[in-house]
């Protein structure tokens, strides 16, 4: 797709890209550290600590994940109407980092699902303006890598957030297999701070420049949501939310871990080498995309899920869980940041921010399904169950994307 309105400014650059890149990576690293400290065991939390069952775990994840998406889309199409991203991506930081702190409290479900979800509308806000403004600092042959670095920095604050949990798990209640209330409120205590600071970050370092009133604001497209959006990208609207319909929340994979008989500081380590192995992938993932297409690469990613599932189905012990974790770390690095520069290459750029609104509004809204069907099959099925489901609607996916977008017909 051409470019249609904005040009990368060439000013100051590191790691050989617009400035922009690197500090919004280190907003995403400052904030991933505090998000995953917090929120990755949550479901143990509900399960260990509130007595909740998977049933519950599953509307958490589901319903958090999806009450968003409606921010999602209208952040990203009234971030192009007003030609303004960093207003929302700074808001979309402050309210998660506002809201992380209550988790200490919080001592009912229904108080936690509260909490999740106001996180949840802050990273609804934020997400698609900011990926747009990191798309607008980038030329079209950076984007793979840029989206790449962002990515990778943004893992490399789970890495850091997961190895501190690892270390407070230790030293708070050893090789324990549940987890206990003082331990997760160390958690909190620690995470909340780098939430702060990378709000900080985003609202002094990173800088837009102002803008002329888009193509879309002069002919009046930028008022309808939809308009100006290529048929090849509805058509993977559609696609993404078949594969998200099986891609549950990754609650269950941490579920499945402990169900397999996994210490809590070994589920917390084995979440560290996944981590580890995206970060370090996601650049490589990036800069190949850059060179062949995104779309075999996506391809790829979701085959490699599909086989990833199949394996958390048939796993007996918990030596296969690591191996399992390794694999669907190479996952996300293929398909997550190398996703959203695909966002790119299929819409105009001064339709971006409502492209990617509805990128993530599709990903939000498939979430509650996926995650009630999840949680229904591993209660009135088996745990396996949960994993064959998503495994099939992977391989449908990567099956229609190969079938259905033709990369020949794809400008950059």
């Amino acid at each position: 797709m051409a470019e249609t309105a904005l040009t990368p400014h060439p000013g100051r650059k590191i790691f050989g890209l617009h400035s922009n890149v690197f500090f919004l990576g280190l907003t995403s690293l400052l904030n991933d550290f505090s998000s995953e400290l917090i929120f990755t065991l949550l479901p143990l939390f509900i399960t260990n600590i509130l007595g909740a069952s998977t049933m519950v775990v599953g509307f958490i994840g589901g319903f958090s994940g999806s009450a968003d998406a409606l921010f999602r889309i209208i952040s990203g199409w009234y971030s192009d109407k007003i030609g303004n991203r960093k207003t929302f991506a700074v808001a979309g930081y402050a309210l998660s980092a506002v809201v992380k702190p209550f988790m200490y409290i919080a001592a009912s479900w229904g108080l936690v699902t509260g909490i999740r979800i106001t996180d949840r509308i802050g990273k609804g806000i934020r997400n698609a303006p900011r990926d747009a403004l990191l798309a607008d600092s980038l030329a079209s042959h950076e984007r793979g890598r840029g989206f790449g670095i962002q990515r990778a920095m943004d893992t490399s604050g789970a890495v850091i957030g997961l190895a501190v949990a690892a270390l407070i798990i230790y030293l708070v209640q050893g090789s324990d297999i549940t987890l206990e209330l003082p331990t997760f409120r160390w958690m909190v205590i620690v995470g909340v701070i780098p939430g702060m600071i990378g709000t900080l970050v985003i609202l002094f370092l990173v800088h837009e420049e102002k803008k002329q009133k888009t193509a879309a604001a002069q002919a009046g497209t930028a008022n309808k949501i939809t308009k100006g959006l290529s048929s090849n990208f509805k058509i993977y609207l559609v696609i993404l939310g078949i594969f998200t319909l099986g891609n549950t929340s990754d609650f269950f994979v941490i579920l499945r871990a402990q169900n397999l008989g996994n210490s809590l500081v070994y589920i917390a380590l084995i979440l560290v080498m996944f981590n580890i192995i995206y970060a370090l992938a996601a650049v490589p993932a990036g800069i190949v995309s850059d060179k062949i297409g995104r779309r075999r690469l996506i391809i790829l990613g979701w085959l490699v899920y599909a086989a990833v599932y199949v394996g958390f189905a048939l796993a007996r012990t918990p030596w296969h869980v690591w191996a399992l974790f390794a694999a669907y770390g190479i996952y996300y690095a293929l398909v997550e940041g190398v996703s959203r520069a695909f966002v790119t290459d299929l819409v105009p750029a001064d339709r971006r921010g409502t492209a990617f609104g509805w990128y993530y509004g599709v990903l939000s809204i498939s979430l509650l399904p996926a995650s009630l069907i999840a949680g229904w099959m591993w209660n009135q099925v088996s745990p396996a169950s949960t994993f064959y489901f998503g495994a099939a609607l992977s391989f449908l996916a990567a099956l229609g994307i190969w079938l259905l977008i033709k990369e020949d017909k794809i400008k950059t």
